[in-house]
């Protein structure tokens, strides 16, 4: 808006500059004109006096092609004032000029001496009957001949006024066109400028999914061709100082919780793992010493230990990961995507188990919610929090995914009907092998180990998380980066 105001501006300026030039200057321009037509005209005639050519026929042609051309009458008389040649339509009054100059008289008009030099006089004159203006030159020819040379002003004038007024319709018309035009041209000009100023506001807010889409060969279209270029190398950067500063931050801990890792992590495990080996144990002495002889009995036996094998392989694998988020060895890669599209995803892969256990799902995701994380890390997170609610939901058995922006986080979180944590074990519930319900936990075969995966990846991410209790139920959430 502001290029085709600027541009209708100068067309208005130029008009009217044009407009007073032309009002101001051009009669004095003609004015000046005529005077060196005059002028020239007598250069001629004084040339042509001197070389004894006045009379001649080629002369005279020549001399009626100029009157013709610049308008001017023409009279010549010898010293006896006998009329030599002539050229006006009024011959008399061309001839009484001419004798009431040579008089000084002013009885006919009121005569305005421009200048006078070498005998010759250049001056205007108002014929005070007609009202009408002439310029005039006269004086003698080296032949001693006397000599009028006469243009009228008026018509001058009259056509400098015409085509003032010509000039402002014309200028009306052109600036109304120039404002069309300059709407045109500058909406034109100023769409890419625009649009990489939208470009540019979003790579100010770390957004680089914007592209330049301006086919332009010109200079805003090279320029928009290395915002285009520079979005991605940006975007690329980006992304790999992320992974850096979140491996830096890593390494900066590792050295202080290694041992303390260790030791937790070894007197946590022994603890752990003494029900299912003692159960193992148990059960297995008994298939040695026969203490149920028939077949059912045995199977039942063999069931119990497959069982609790296989929970101690589940629990040996959450440690695993556990232990290389801990201790360093998992490191985020910092990616930009649609954390919508992962939960949708995880769902979909435990809809059965949602189904089976006929849990309300609740979750409004058809929005993108763009971030910067690790995507492996963030859905690992996620089905935690899942499977835990799933594991505790109770009463209405509703299931409730909630994505809220709050700033710049984007907080995701998991809420299920239920009963509250107890105030005094919220702290501990992030601790590994801490279970609020032992006797619950046991039952779905549960190993206490999934939320401090989600502490462990959380502080790799450098993310806030948490969980709040409510009367119907309890929330688990955690932040990401929005992208």
């Amino acid at each position: 808006m502001q290029v085709s105001l600027a541009i209708f501006l100068l067309i208005g300026i130029l008009v009217l500059l044009t407009l007073f030039l032309n009002s101001r200057y051009l009669n004095r321009y003609y004015e000046a004109q005529k005077r060196g037509a005059l002028r020239d005209m007598y250069s001629q005639l004084r040339d042509a006096a001197s070389g004894g050519t006045l009379s001649s026929d080629e002369f005279d042609r020549h001399l009626i092609e100029l009157t013709e051309k610049e308008n001017i009458e023409l009279i010549i008389m010898d010293a006896e004032s006998r009329t030599v040649k002539a050229y006006a339509t009024d011959r008399q009054a061309v001839q009484g000029r001419l004798l009431q100059n040579i008089l000084q008289q002013r009885e006919a008009g009121s005569a305005h001496v421009i200048s006078t030099e070498n005998g010759i006089t250049l001056q205007t004159v108002q014929d005070k009957p007609y009202g009408s203006e002439h310029m005039e030159l006269w004086g003698i020819l080296p032949d001693g001949s006397l000599f009028l040379l006469r243009t009228a002003l008026e018509s001058m004038r009259n056509s400098s006024a015409i085509a003032n007024r010509f000039l402002l319709l014309t200028g009306l018309c052109t600036a109304l066109l120039g404002a069309v035009l300059a709407f045109i041209v500058g909406t034109r000009l100023t769409r890419p400028v625009r649009e990489l100023t939208d470009i540019s506001e979003r790579m100010m807010q770390m957004d680089f999914s914007s592209k330049f889409h301006g086919s332009e060969s010109n200079e805003i279209g090279e320029l928009g061709r290395n915002f285009n270029e520079l979005s991605a190398k940006l975007e690329e950067t980006i992304s790999e100082l992320k992974t850096a500063n979140n491996r830096l931050k890593s390494d900066i801990r590792k050295k202080e919780e290694i041992e303390e890792m260790r030791q937790e992590f070894i007197a946590n495990l022994t603890h752990e793992f003494k029900t299912p080996i003692a159960v193992i144990q148990g059960y297995a002495e008994g298939l040695i010493d026969n203490v149920n002889g028939d077949e059912e009995s045995r199977n039942a036996y063999c069931e119990v230990i497959v069982d609790e094998a296989q929970k101690m392989n589940g629990m040996v694998q959450r440690l695993l990961t556990l232990n290389q988020l801990e201790f360093g060895k998992m490191q985020p890669d910092m990616e930009r995507f649609d954390v919508t599209d992962m939960i949708k995803g995880y769902l979909e892969t435990v809809d059965v188990l949602i189904k089976q256990q006929e849990i309300t799902l609740l979750a409004d995701l058809t929005e993108p919610a763009f971030v910067w994380s690790d995507p492996y890390m963030t859905q690992e997170v996620f089905a935690n929090y899942f499977t835990n609610a799933m594991h505790h939901v109770k009463r209405e058995k509703r299931i409730e995914i909630r994505l809220v922006r709050t700033g710049e986080k984007i907080r995701i979180g998991v809420f299920n009907t239920g009963d509250p944590i107890p105030q005094d074990s919220v702290p501990r519930i992030w601790e590994k092998f801490y279970k609020v319900d032992k006797a619950h936990t046991r039952e779905y075969g549960g190993s206490g180990v999934g939320l401090s995966i989600v502490k462990a990846i959380m502080e790799r991410l450098h993310e806030q998380y948490g969980v709040t209790n409510f009367e119907n139920g309890v929330l688990f959430w955690f932040e990401l980066e929005a992208a």
